[in-house]
């Protein structure tokens, strides 16, 4: 049973996610911006973090930058609608692992997450 640090500025999203993860994995903490996502990090030290893309204040591709720094051993699984191809790009190439596409499908999310835990 992983830990996952759930980032998403969207309460409904967090909570689909955490609901979806029930079970399987223990979410540990939830942020919804990129400067509060590296403070929960660094807090909480997740197993991995699923992470928005667009959020006000910092953009989920600059808080994978920024807590890779801190962890370079962070995984990181972006979350993304479609159209945000290359944002998605951008963050795996910072270092993010994966990416799942909005809106969610439970099976994706876990096979997503065991992958790397």
């Amino acid at each position: 049973m992983a830990k996952v640090l759930i980032v998403d500025d969207a309460a409904f999203m967090r909570q689909m996610l955490a609901q979806m993860l029930s079970g399987e994995h223990e979410v540990c903490g939830e942020a919804t911006t990129g400067v509060e996502a590296i403070e929960k990090y660094k807090e909480v030290q997740p197993d991995i973090v699923t992470m928005d893309i667009t959020m006000p204040d910092m953009m989920g591709t600059e808080a994978v930058r920024e807590i890779l720094k801190l962890d370079p051993t962070a995984k990181i699984v972006m979350c993304s609608a479609m159209g945000q191809r290359h944002m998605v790009l951008e963050a795996m190439k910072l270092g993010a692992k994966d990416f799942i596409v909005k809106p969610f499908q439970k099976d994706n999310i876990l096979h997503a997450i065991s992958k790397y835990v």
